[in-house]
C-alpha cells in the first residue's frame, strides 16, 4: 500500500509542476498511459495468488482514481489560468468613449433618380418599371429595329442563352424603351373602344446594359426614357418639357438647349439634344445630353395605336451623365467603385 500512496503523491507533484496543458498530458502518460506506472501495477496482478489478487486490485483502482481526480483538478486549474490571462490581455476600458457608427447617405445616382422622378411627376408623368432581362422583340423589333438592321450595332448588348415561350431571344436591355412599349400597350388595352383616349405620359428610369466601358461609359448604366403620346402632341411640346426639366434638375435658368438633327430607328424626325450652361466652369460648351424625336409611326402601331390619330415624342437621357454634370464629376467609374471618401461627399445632400 505504501508504494501506491507514494505513487499518488508523486503524480500529484508532477501534475502541480506542469505549467501548460502539453506538460500535464505528458505527466498523465507517465502514470496512466499504456506504459504508465499504474498500468504496470495492473498488469502485475496476473502473477499474484487468487486470494491476494482481489485485495491488491482494489488498492490499485483506488490509487488510479485518486490520480485521475488530481489530473482533472489540475486541468481545470490550468484552463482557468489561461482564461484569466486571455481576459487580462483583452480587457476593455469601460471609461473610453463609445465608437459611433457612421451615418449612411443616399447614393448620388439614387439622388439624381429621385429628383428626376419628382420633376416629371410634377408635370403629370407616371413612372414605369419593368424587367431588366428583355426579349429581343421589345428591345429592338418593336422599336422599328428589325433583325440584322445595322442600327442595332449602336446598341450592342449582352444576350442570355435562352428564349421565351414565343422563341424570342432574351437580352439585358440596352435602354428602357421596352417599358415605353409595355406601358403604352397596357394603356391601349385599358382604353380600347373609348371615344377618346387619355394621353400616354410616362417616364421609364432604370438600369441598362451595353458593351462599353471607359471614363464616361459603363457596361451597366442608368437611363430615363420619356414618352408622351396623344392626338395633338408635337415637337414643340418636347422642347418645352425638356427645357423645363433641365432648368428644374440643374436649378438654373442660365442654360440653353440645341436640337441637332440625328437618326434613331424609333423616331422620325430625330434629334440629339445638346446643353450649354451660360455660367459656371462648363459655360460656353455644348454638351450632348439626350436623344429624342417624334415617335415613328411603326412604333406607334406596335404600341397598339393608330398612327393616323396618335402622335407624340420620346427622349432618352443618361442619369449617370446628368449626375456627373450636376455634381461636377469627371469620371463615371467613381459612381461604382464604392469608395467612401467619394460617396461621403453626398451624404445629406
Amino acid at each position: 500500500m505504501n508504494d501506491l500512496a507514494s505513487l499518488v503523491e508523486s503524480a500529484r507533484a508532477d501534475f502541480a509542476r506542469a505549467s501548460a496543458s502539453a506538460e500535464l498530458e505528458d505527466a498523465k502518460a507517465r502514470y496512466l498511459g499504456k506504459a504508465g506506472s499504474v498500468t504496470e501495477q495492473l498488469k502485475a496482478l496476473g502473477a499474484l495468488p487468487v486470494d491476494e489478487k482481489k485485495a491488491r486490485g482494489a488498492e490499485i483502482n483506488a490509487a488510479k482514481q485518486a490520480i485521475e481526480a488530481a489530473l482533472v483538478e489540475r486541468r481545470a486549474d490550468l484552463a482557468n489560468r489561461q482564461l484569466e490571462a486571455q481576459l487580462a490581455a483583452q480587457s476593455l476600458d469601460v471609461t473610453l468613449p463609445g465608437r459611433n457608427r457612421g451615418t449612411g447617405g443616399v447614393h448620388p445616382i439614387s439622388q439624381a433618380l429621385e429628383r428626376i422622378e419628382a420633376i416629371f411627376a410634377s408635370m403629370g408623368f407616371e413612372v414605369a418599371d419593368g424587367p431588366e432581362i428583355e426579349t429581343d422583340w421589345y428591345s429592338f423589333t418593336a422599336l422599328n429595329n428589325p433583325e440584322n438592321h445595322p442600327a442595332r450595332s449602336m446598341q450592342d448588348t449582352f444576350y442570355v442563352d435562352l428564349e421565351d415561350d414565343e422563341g424570342h431571344w432574351l437580352n439585358l436591355r440596352p435602354h428602357t424603351s421596352p417599358m415605353q412599349i409595355r406601358y403604352a400597350q397596357a394603356h391601349a388595352r385599358r382604353h380600347a373602344g373609348a371615344a377618346t383616349m387619355p394621353d400616354v405620359r410616362v417616364i421609364a428610369p432604370g438600369r441598362t446594359y451595353r458593351v462599353d466601358s471607359d471614363a464616361t461609359h459603363s457596361p451597366m448604366f442608368h437611363q430615363v426614357e420619356g414618352l408622351w403620346l396623344g392626338e395633338n402632341v408635337s415637337f414643340r411640346d418636347l422642347k418645352a418639357v425638356y427645357l423645363d426639366f433641365m432648368r428644374a434638375f440643374f436649378e438654373t435658368d442660365q442654360l440653353k438647349l440645341r436640337f441637332r438633327p440625328s437618326y434613331f430607328p424609333f423616331t422620325e424626325p430625330s434629334a440629339e439634344i445638346d446643353l450649354m450652361f451660360e455660367t459656371g466652369p462648363l459655360a460656353g460648351r455644348w454638351l450632348e445630353i439626350s436623344g429624342s424625336g417624334q415617335v415613328h409611326p411603326q412604333v406607334v402601331r406596335n404600341m397598339g395605336f393608330d398612327p393616323e390619330r396618335v402622335i407624340g415624342f420620346a427622349f432618352g437621357s443618361g442619369i449617370d451623365r446628368l449626375a456627373m454634370l450636376r455634381y461636377g464629376i469627371d469620371d463615371l467609374r467613381l459612381f461604382f467603385d464604392g469608395d467612401l471618401r467619394f460617396l461621403s461627399q453626398f451624404a445629406g445632400t
